[in-house]
């Protein structure tokens, strides 16, 4: 969640404030709660800010790249769109 990108590997929770973030390495693991601004982003349907431990998670670009959607249906409108 911190790079914003598929990472090919199992992932492991990092719990904050109730809600699970997911990490790949130890750096992940102190900056998830210490750092707000990686556990937010920006549903590129609608433009609205999500938190990523209840957004829907899918790869949308060439290189890995995932975005962060509010719901299923901003999801699936973006990829109308695409």
């Amino acid at each position: 969640m911190v790079n914003d990108a598929y990472m090919g590997k199992k992932q492991f929770d990092v719990k904050f404030q109730g809600k699970t973030y997911y990490g790949c390495c130890e750096m992940c693991k102190e900056r998830i709660p210490k750092d707000a601004s990686v556990r937010v982003a920006t549903d590129p349907y609608s433009h609205k800010q999500v938190d990523k431990a209840v957004a829907v998670i899918a790869v949308t670009g060439n290189n890995g790249e995932v975005s962060y959607f509010e719901s299923k249906d901003n999801y699936d409108n973006y990829l109308k769109k695409q």
